[in-house]
């Protein structure tokens, strides 16, 4: 078990790119979040096996259909055993 944060920049607000995201994670089974940032990136904290992280991570480089992702910046974070879910965050 491993949890990554992502720091996805590029068109990823505006463009439907957290509802994929979030689609995306409950298709891996990962528990987490995603949220905007004022600077127009996008903050994504997944969990879950680290073979599926890497084909999630893979997905989000694709982005969703009128995104554009320019950059990711992964950063291996602490597990959290109690978290069960993957939320938009506002």
């Amino acid at each position: 078990m491993k949890r990554y944060q992502l720091i996805v920049k590029g068109k990823v607000q505006g463009v439907g790119f957290r509802s994929y995201t979030q689609q995306k994670a409950a298709q891996y089974e990962l528990s987490g979040y995603v949220m905007n940032h004022m600077d127009g990136s996008v903050e994504i904290e997944a969990q879950g096996e680290d073979s599926t992280l890497e084909r999630f991570i893979s997905t989000i480089k694709e982005g969703s259909p009128y995104s554009s992702v320019d950059e990711i910046k992964t950063q291996e974070k602490e597990v959290q055993d109690n978290e069960r879910s993957f939320s938009i965050r506002y």
